[in-house]
């Protein structure tokens, strides 16, 4: 059993972190700061091809991470696969000793480095989360009887800040019906609204992780405000970034990540951090939330 699912299973706080692959084969610098995460998170994802850009495979990376020591969460996305090859992708990790499994439509093709290609989606995220529970009962999509069924853990993500907020609870509740075992939510910065959505979800039995992304600029708040869906960033927290300076925003977007999750921490049941290439600052987040 992965570190992972058995805190989730028997009521733990874990924490997770995650990475990106690089463009290109040059990965030390990735896994070298992924190791230094191995003492102080459960795991750690590995985002597959993140905003539809083309970079080294999520499993690759994730057999990397396993062979130093580091329990991966393998990120899996229906954008660029077919039923067929997202099948075989979720037996290799089985078969290379990766059991959790991260299951995401994935971002269109239009905000990648290949407008050009074509996009799949064969499957949805809803879709693949059952092609997980059916591949571990022993069979694949099509009926056909597996030789060795794998064990895999299947996540999903939901957006707690989304509105409206009723619908982002049916799709939540349409993955957990699909098999989802556990939730890593988008970001969170308003903890009244996240507080409110744990309300909503309180006795469906299913832990769900609080999500992070460091903040490490005005500008990217903004941004994130402006382009992505279900996420905001309260303008207090950006002009709190903007007076700090900019040799100071790592001590600040820690100290600012640990006091979301104090707030947080009574309502979830986990965290997941995402330091977007600021992994050095995740072991003073976990040592200010007081999660060690």
């Amino acid at each position: 059993m992965s570190r992972l699912r058995k805190a989730l299973e028997t009521g733990g706080f874990p924490v997770t972190s995650e990475i990106g692959p690089p463009k290109g084969t040059r990965v030390d610098h990735v896994l070298e700061e992924a190791s230094k995460l191995k003492d102080k998170v459960a795991a750690v994802n590995v985002t597959d091809l993140q905003s539809a850009v083309m970079r080294v495979g999520s499993l690759v990376m994730c057999i990397r991470l396993k062979e130093m020591g580091v329990e991966p969460v393998l990120q899996v996305t229906c954008r660029d696969r077919n039923r067929i090859s997202l099948q075989s992708e979720l037996l290799s990790a089985d078969v290379m000793g990766v059991e959790n499994v991260l299951c995401l439509t994935g971002d269109h093709i239009v905000l990648g480095d290949h407008q050009e290609a074509r996009p799949v989606f064969d499957l949805d995220s809803v879709q693949l989360l059952k092609a997980v529970e059916i591949l571990n009962g022993g069979h694949d999509l099509a009926g056909h009887e597996l030789e060795g069924a794998p064990n895999l853990f299947a996540g999903a993500v939901t957006t707690p800040e989304f509105e409206p907020m009723d619908l982002q609870l049916l799709k939540m509740k349409k993955k957990i019906d699909a098999g989802a075992k556990f939730f890593q939510t988008q970001a969170v910065y308003d903890t009244e609204k996240f507080k409110a959505f744990m309300d909503r979800v309180s006795g469906w039995n299913v832990p769900v992780m609080a999500g992070l992304v460091l903040l490490k600029s005005p500008g990217m708040a903004k941004f994130m405000n402006k382009n992505v869906a279900g996420v905001f960033v309260p303008d207090n927290l950006i002009e709190e970034i903007k007076k700090t300076p900019k040799a100071d925003r790592k001590k600040k977007a820690a100290e600012i990540a640990a006091r979301i999750i104090r707030e947080v921490r009574p309502y979830c049941q986990g965290i997941h951090l995402m330091p977007l290439e600021w992994d050095e600052v995740v072991p003073d987040i976990i040592e200010q939330a007081e999660l060690q």
